[in-house]
C-alpha cells in the first residue's frame, strides 16, 4: 500500500474501533448494574443488552446503499452522530426503559458497511484485501480490549461513565473521518465490498453461505447472552465484584488468542477448515456445559472461560475467511452483507433470549439457553461441505469494449486457476474466484490488457 492508502486503512480502521469499543466495553459489566435501575426486570435486561443488536441489523445494508448516494463520510458522520445521541441517553437514563432507547439509538448509527465501502474507495484493486484484513484485525483487537478495560472503567466511572466515554469515542470518530480520511476521487459502488441489492436472490439461495449466516447468528447470540450469566459465575468462583474481573479476563482472552493462532493455520494451512470449525462449536458447547455444572469452582470456571473465548476467537478469524472463499465472485459484498446483518441479529436475540431464560431460571438457565444454541448450530455446521482452497481476485481492465464482455469473462474463466469470472463494466474490473496453486497472475495481465 502507498501512504495514501495506508493513512485511509489506519483511520478508517481507527473509526471502527472507536465504535466496537463503546459497544463492547458494557458488556463484563452490564447485568450487575442494570439489575439496580428502576423498572429492571431479567427480560428487560437482556433487551436492553442486545438491543443495539437489532437496529445495527436492520440498518446495515440501507447505510451502505445510501452512502452510495449522499457519500461515504456524510453517512458515517450521521451514523456516529446518532451513536453518540445513544450513548448519551443510555449515560442520563436512571430507568432500565431509558437505557433500553439508548441501546437502539446506538444501534441506529450502523456504519460498518459505510466504513468498509470508503475503504474500497480509497484503495487500489490490489492492496484493497490487505486493506480489508486490517479492519478485520482491528475489529478483533478492539474486542479483546474492550471486554479487557470495560470493567476497569467502570471501577473509575461507573457504568454510565462508559456511556459517556462512548459518547466522546463518537465525536473522536467524527473527527478522524472529516479531518483524517483522505476524500475519495469518486464514489463507485463495489461488488466486492458492497451489497447489491439485484444479488440478494442469489446469495440467499446458497446453502452454505445460509449455514454462515447462521453461525455468525449463533455465535454473537450466544456471547450476549452468555454475558448475563458469567459475571454471577466468577463472583461466585473467584470472588469478584464485577468491576475487578479484569484480573480474569487479561489473562483468559491473552491465552485464548495464543490458542487461537496454531487452530487458524491447522485450518488454512493444513486444509481442516471443516474439522477445525466444528472442533471449536464443539469446544464451545462443552464450555458452556462444564460452567453450568462446575462453574462454582475456581479452576474449572477459568479453564472452562479459556475454552469459550478460545472457541469464539476461532470462530472470529473463520468465520469472514470462509464467506469470502464461497460467496460468487461478483458477490462478496452482498455476502458479506448479509453475514454481517446476521452477526447483529444474533446479537439481539441473545439478549432478549438471555433475559427471558435468565427470568425462567437464572443463570443456569441462560446457561441451557445457550448450550441449545451451540447444539442447534453444531447439527446445521455438520451438513457443511468441505470448504475448497478458493480465493477471490480482482483485476483491473486495461481498457473494456462493452460489446465483448460475454467474450472477455468466457477468457479470463479459460485461464489457469480461474474458478469463476464475472466482468463489471460500470467498474472497469472483473471479479475472480481462483484456485491459488494454478493460477497464472501473467495470463490474467495478459487478458486484461487486451485491447
Amino acid at each position: 500500500m502507498n501512504q495514501a492508502e495506508r493513512r485511509a486503512t489506519g483511520s478508517l480502521a481507527a473509526v471502527f474501533a472507536m465504535r466496537l469499543l463503546g459497544l463492547f466495553m458494557i458488556y463484563p459489566v452490564f447485568e450487575a448494574y442494570a439489575r439496580h435501575l428502576r423498572g429492571a426486570t431479567p427480560v428487560l435486561i437482556g433487551l436492553a443488552l442486545g438491543a443495539y443488536g437489532l437496529t445495527q441489523g436492520l440498518l446495515q445494508i440501507p447505510f451502505g446503499l445510501l452512502s452510495d448516494r449522499i457519500g461515504r463520510k456524510t453517512m458515517i458522520s450521521i451514523g456516529l452522530v446518532f451513536f453518540g445521541i445513544g450513548s448519551v441517553v443510555a449515560a442520563l437514563s436512571t430507568s432500565i426503559e431509558g437505557v433500553l432507547v439508548g441501546r437502539v439509538l446506538q444501534g441506529t448509527g450502523a456504519v460498518g458497511s459505510v466504513i468498509l465501502a470508503l475503504v474500497a474507495d480509497l484503495t487500489r484493486e490490489n492492496v484493497r484485501t490487505k486493506a480489508m484484513a486490517g479492519v478485520g484485525i482491528t475489529i478483533g483487537f478492539s474486542f479483546v480490549v474492550a471486554i479487557v478495560i470495560g470493567p476497569l472503567v467502570a471501577s473509575v466511572a461507573g457504568v454510565p461513565g462508559i456511556f459517556w466515554l462512548t459518547a466522546i469515542l463518537a465525536l473522536v470518530g467524527i473527527a478522524i473521518t472529516l479531518v483524517i480520511v483522505p476524500n475519495p476521487a469518486r464514489t463507485v459502488r463495489h461488488r466486492d465490498a458492497e451489497a447489491v441489492p439485484v444479488l440478494f436472490a442469489r446469495v440467499l439461495r446458497d446453502g452454505e453461505l445460509l449455514r454462515l449466516d447462521f453461525s455468525i447468528f449463533a455465535l454473537h447470540a450466544i456471547l450476549t447472552a452468555s454475558f448475563l450469566s458469567i459475571p454471577a459465575i466468577l463472583t461466585a468462583a473467584l470472588h469478584l465484584n464485577g468491576r475487578t474481573d479484569w484480573l480474569v479476563y487479561l489473562p483468559v482472552l491473552l491465552v485464548s488468542v495464543a490458542l487461537m493462532v496454531p487452530a487458524i493455520i491447522v485450518a488454512e494451512k493444513g486444509g481442516r477448515m471443516k474439522e477445525i470449525f466444528l472442533a471449536a462449536i464443539g469446544l464451545m458447547a462443552l464450555s458452556i456445559l462444564v460452567l453450568a455444572l462446575a462453574g462454582h469452582i475456581a479452576g474449572v470456571a477459568v479453564a472452562a472461560l479459556i475454552g469459550f473465548f478460545t472457541a469464539f476467537n476461532v470462530m472470529e478469524a473463520m468465520l469472514p475467511s470462509l464467506v469470502t472463499k464461497i460467496a460468487p465472485a461478483e458477490a462478496k459484498g452482498t455476502a458479506t452483507g448479509i453475514y454481517s446483518s446476521s452477526q447483529f441479529l444474533g446479537i439481539f436475540l441473545g439478549g432478549a433470549g438471555g433475559g427471558w431464560a435468565f427470568a425462567v431460571g437464572g443463570a443456569t438457565g441462560v446457561f441451557i439457553f445457550t448450550l441449545v444454541v451451540a447444539l442447534i448450530w453444531l447439527a446445521v455446521a455438520a451438513t457443511m461441505r468441505r470448504p475448497q482452497r478458493h480465493t477471490n481476485y480482482l483485476v483491473r481492465l486495461a481498457s473494456l469494449d462493452r460489446q465483448k464482455v460475454g467474450a472477455l469473462e468466457a477468457s479470463l474463466k479459460a485461464a489457469p486457476g480461474v474458478i469463476d469470472a464475472v466482468v463489471a463494466p460500470d467498474e472497469n474490473v472483473a471479479y475472480l474466484k481462483i484456485d491459488r496453486e494454478h493460477f497464472d497472475a501473467n495470463a490474467i495481465a495478459a487478458i486484461a490488457g487486451e485491447k
